[in-house]
């Protein structure tokens, strides 16, 4: 197969476009760099009419909204998912991890939560508190400075409470809660759960003049037109554009391997161009990862050479291993209270305006390390499969309800807005042998072999699911709510859903100073080639109970520093 070359040399590459890759990108340009940016979606622009979801009705979708084609509906403005035609990957069996991928510039960063929670101290030395799992080799006081910044250039709303562990930052005004989430409030503080406003990066008041400010339209998975909530692309790449970045946008290529030299240092990546075939090699002195923390893996041990037999970075075979995600679960109840309710445009963010972070002493609990508790419920838009379901009505409460023309309106109105629910997301403790490997017996659309899932949850992950679902009902009780469908036992797990279905992943190339049982070092630097370096969350120790995404934007800001330094120092 012929392989097409570029003869121009940047001084950095970076694969991948989102939180990681794109704060890479902003501060690496802006420091005067030459940045080839490689991704392996489309461009995408959530103002541009053609790519516009936003404000949409579900009768302008042919699908009436349904997640048959996105798997978070069809307004989501995720291209991707955890299934992609011509993108497979496999399960050892007993396995049944679900990756999801986002493709089109600015990654997952278009359509996820934006929950935006910093770690706390507690959480880069875990084992010290409970012997399980690794410290981190830089603790809380490393990465402040950077999630101060990150608060600072990106915004995010929130209130200061002085809490040990959930660190305070420097908070946009938050949003007031809604009726459901009054309704959480005085569930929870029954049984003395603390409740606070959460911190989420939506801009609730005017930051700078390249974003607008949300307008409470509730619909920030679809991606925000007014760019008052954070993408990657919106946030950080179009910025570093208009402020004069030299910046090279290389989109539909995929990424087959990082190339390199007889002394074994990276030369720069080869692709697949997804709109002619081809493949591709560009050349840069510096080469960044940001492709997730699995897709990265997947580059490096694809990454084979005379140098690097076991993949590139990879001497110690621990790229791939201690992979893991967030446990989650999750339940919601009919409250009685909230039927019949006026109708009424319900604004607010695209997500939960209040949260609880973790409150108890594991201490005192059969499972460590512990979980945040996520509120959903009102009267967000209605489409296909969301919304008023009769169906568990009638199935759980034995209520004859929907039918057609008439009173399914009426019972449509009188139900609308009254259901409440609860997601958990926990801290998972890292496994060696939760892991991602090569399979050589498949390769994806583009030649290119795929990755094969090695992952069991233990036994605190179920114990810890347990709890939730004990709160839950707790709650639920508390609000004089009525459950909906029963609570998982034993025999399900507890009702733990797969991992990867929360889209947390972390750990695939983890950090530490020891060269033998980690793959980078305390900058997310390769032991191996001091010229690559990993920004997304495969270098994670451990994952806290906390969303990935404030971290991952605060190291890699912390990492494009450094290679600005080693650069004008000549170390690499």
């Amino acid at each position: 197969m012929q392989i097409i070359e570029s003869s121009q040399v940047y001084d950095v590459i970076i694969v991948g476009s989102g939180a990681g890759g794109g704060m890479a990108t902003k501060i690496l340009s802006e420091a005067g760099l030459k940045v080839a940016v490689v991704e392996a979606g489309p461009f995408f622009d959530p103002a541009d009419p053609e790519q516009m979801t936003q404000m949409k009705w579900p009768y302008e979708s042919p699908r009436r909204g349904a997640n048959t084609v996105r798997p978070f509906g069809d307004f989501d403005s995720a291209y991707g998912g955890w299934e992609i035609d011509g993108e497979p990957y496999t399960n050892a069996e007993g396995s049944d991890f679900s990756w999801f991928r986002s493709r089109m510039l600015g990654g997952r960063t278009n359509h996820w939560g934006r929950i935006s929670l910093r770690f706390g101290p507690k959480d880069f030395k875990r084992k010290d508190q409970d012997g399980l799992g690794d410290n981190w080799p830089i603790g809380y006081e490393d990465v402040k400075p950077y999630y101060d910044k990150v608060d600072k250039l990106i915004g995010v709303f929130g209130t200061n409470e002085g809490l040990p562990n959930d660190p305070d930052g420097f908070f946009l005004p938050p949003p007031k809660p809604r009726l459901h989430e009054l309704f959480y409030i005085k569930g929870a503080r029954k049984s003395n759960i603390p409740v606070f406003p959460s911190r989420m990066s939506m801009l609730t008041k005017k930051i700078n003049s390249d974003r607008g400010v949300c307008f409470y339209c509730g619909q920030c998975s679809r991606a925000c037109q007014v760019y008052a909530d954070f993408s990657a692309g919106t946030c950080l790449i179009f910025p570093a554009q208009k402020n004069g970045g030299q910046i090279d946008l290389f989109v539909n290529c995929m990424v087959r391997e990082v190339t390199t030299n007889e002394e074994g240092k990276a030369t720069g990546v080869s692709y697949i161009n997804k709109d002619d075939r081809k493949e591709y090699k560009i050349k840069g002195k510096v080469v960044v990862l940001a492709a997730s923390a699995c897709s990265s893996a997947r580059i490096l041990l694809n990454s084979k050479s005379t140098q690097h037999p076991n993949g590139l970075g990879n001497s110690s075979d621990i790229v791939g291993k201690y992979l893991h995600d967030s446990t989650g679960a999750g339940r919601a109840g009919f409250v009685p209270d909230l039927m019949n309710r006026d109708m009424y445009n319900e604004d607010g963010v695209g997500g939960m305006h209040v949260y609880t972070p973790w409150w108890l002493d594991n201490k005192k609990l059969d499972f460590p390390r512990g979980y945040h508790i996520e509120i959903w419920g009102g009267m967000g838009m209605p489409g296909y499969g969301f919304g008023f379901n009769p169906n568990l009505f009638n199935q759980f409460f034995n209520l004859k309800v929907g039918g057609y023309g008439n009173s399914l309106r009426k019972d449509v109105k009188k139900y609308y807005g009254s259901v409440l629910g609860f997601s958990g997301r926990g801290e998972s403790i890292p496994q060696k042998n939760n892991y991602c490997e090569i399979d050589n017996t498949t390769v994806d659309e583009f030649g290119i072999p795929v990755l094969k899932f090695n992952y069991q949850w233990t036994d605190h992950e179920m114990k810890q699911v347990k709890h939730m679902h004990d709160t839950f009902e707790e709650i639920l009780h508390n609000i004089g709510a009525e459950p909906l469908g029963d609570k998982p036992g034993k025999d399900e797990n507890y009702g733990i859903l797969a991992p990867g279905k929360i889209i947390h992943e972390v750990g695939t190339t983890r950090m530490g100073d020891n060269v033998k049982t980690s793959v980078v070092n305390k900058f997310q630097q390769l032991h191996d080639a001091k010229n690559v370096f990993i920004v997304d969350a495969g270098p994670f120790v451990s994952q806290a109970d906390k969303n990935p995404t404030w971290t991952i934007l605060a190291l890699s800001w912390r990492t494009s520093d450094y290679i600005v330094q080693q650069l004008k120092q000549q170390n690499i």
